[in-house]
């Protein structure tokens, strides 16, 4: 029989851990032996998805939930015998809110995929003044842009189509709370690149809106009956703690509390490409593969002592820093107050709120009876100074917000801050190429591979898929055919 390929995964994340998991699928497809190691230098699993459980409270410290349209998540948790866990958001008052002139205001229905379809929700929602719907509606005959101008940011983009008033009002607080991000620096082609589609389908975001909506009404009798964002419900860390379980149960070495000090290539890469893992124990792993599933900027230091090119690229990755901070209180003490699943502030509110959620009113067995689970989401880009002050400070400032715009004068019963630092990376204009370059210089290694939310999206299904995509192209190496 012949020897187990060897892979060591550098990174624990949702990225890391599903790597691992898609490559013992295929060595069993295969039938071909496997020795894998997945290293992570916290002391947990699942990098920012982090789940705890206090009192009878679910409370999310990173991410609490995943899309249902972007389907590896959904497929992940039924290969791991989790489907009958996913709870899907409360249907009864799926309201969103925004604060904008110093009040809530609902957030118009009729938003399909960020683009406004109906004229009165939108005019009763008082979010956008009359003259600043008059200029969305403009975006009906606006030319499209030559796709040989280059590449915009969400800034230009959303304003030239629908107007700057509708842009921040609307659209830019739904993007924050997405990538924490500056839509002034972020791309539109690497982040939305279904809106430039649109555009250049239809000529204008509203046209191409209404078709999107009609091609889904024709779907709509076999179409899934779960809501758009779907959770565990113990938690998303229920997703990470049953892959890690899994992982073991077939051998997987996972390791955490162990960083890695240096990759070292093959004297031939080519000829005996066997790559030497170091730990800052000072044990080597030795390896046919390495996979970087970590942030750009580590991965670039690992990198850096055999290809500073690549890592010099990887550095231009940008991250942005955020902080959540959950609160619970009795029920009687915001009885009347919490309307829909909570509210999103856009930037020119000048406040340090991105967005609030009701985790309680959203997702059943968030919290127990007689109490409301509130999560507040802090920071982002431009605004990374808020992690100096502590615990304490953060706490009685998103009180302050909270009292000032929702009217919740009491005193929280629990209270759990979560800080991410350099947490969310920015796919600011050039990040296609940018991706494009790094996996071509890595190209020249055989069997190593960078993966995770650096790259072709942020979000949980999104490192699901670049995990197992990354995974298709290693084992096509690892086992390929003998020539």
């Amino acid at each position: 029989m012949a020897a187990p390929k060897r892979v060591v995964i550098v990174g624990g994340g949702i990225s890391g851990l599903s790597a691992a998991f898609a490559l013992v699928e295929q060595s069993e497809i295969r039938e071909k032996p496997l020795h894998c190691t997945v290293v992570e230098g916290h002391t947990h699993f699942g990098g920012k998805i982090v789940t705890t459980h206090t009192n009878g409270l679910v409370v999310e410290g990173g991410p609490d939930s995943f899309l249902t349209s972007k389907t590896s998540a959904v497929d992940l948790c039924e290969k791991l015998g989790l489907s009958s866990q996913l709870i899907g958001t409360n249907r009864e008052n799926s309201q969103t809110f925004t604060y904008s002139k110093g009040r809530l205001c609902e957030f118009p229905q009729g938003l399909i995929s960020m683009v406004p379809t109906k004229l009165g929700p939108l005019f009763r929602s008082g979010v956008v003044s009359w003259p600043g719907i008059v200029r969305m509606g403009a975006d009906l005959v606006i030319p499209a842009r030559p796709e040989t101008e280059g590449e915009e940011t969400l800034a230009e983009f959303f304003s030239r189509r629908l107007g700057s008033e509708a842009f921040q009002r609307l659209l830019e607080p739904l993007v924050a709370g997405i990538y924490a991000g500056d839509a002034n620096e972020l791309s539109v082609a690497a982040t939305f690149p279904q809106f430039v589609e649109l555009e250049r389908q239809h000529g204008s975001l509203i046209k191409g809106a209404l078709a999107m909506q009609r091609a889904r009404g024709l779907k709509r009798p076999g179409a899934s009956a779960r809501t758009l964002f779907t959770t565990l419900q113990g938690g998303v860390g229920d997703l990470v703690a049953r892959l890690v379980e899994r992982l073991s149960a077939v051998g997987v070495d996972c390791r955490q509390g162990e960083n890695v000090r240096v990759v070292r290539l093959p004297l031939n890469v080519h000829r005996n490409p066997l790559y030497q893992v170091e730990l800052a124990s000072g044990e080597k792993l030795n390896a046919e593969a390495v996979v970087f599933a970590t942030p750009a900027y580590v991965s670039a230091g690992l990198l850096r002592s055999f290809d500073h090119e690549t890592a010099v690229v990887l550095d231009q990755i940008p991250y942005a820093s955020t902080i959540t901070i959950s609160m619970a209180f009795a029920e009687s003490d915001v009885h009347g107050q919490l309307r829909g699943f909570g509210f999103v502030v856009p930037r020119v509110e000048n406040r340090s709120l991105i967005a609030a959620t009701w985790s309680s009113r959203k997702w059943a067995g968030r919290a127990p009876a007689g109490q409301c689970l509130i999560r507040c989401y802090l920071g982002g880009r431009g605004r990374e100074q808020l992690l100096e002050r502590n615990d304490a400070e953060l706490t009685n400032q998103v009180r302050q917000e909270l009292k000032l715009m929702v009217g919740i004068h009491g005193r929280p019963l629990h209270v759990e801050v979560h800080r991410w630092p350099q947490a969310m990376p920015q796919y600011t204009c050039g990040h296609r190429e940018r991706v494009q370059r790094i996996r071509q210089r890595l190209a020249q290694y055989p069997g190593l591979y960078v993966t995770g939310a650096a790259y072709d999206g942020i979000g949980i299904p999104d490192c699901i898929r670049d995990a197992g995509n990354t995974v298709q192209k290693l084992s096509a190496y690892l086992w390929a055919p003998a020539s």
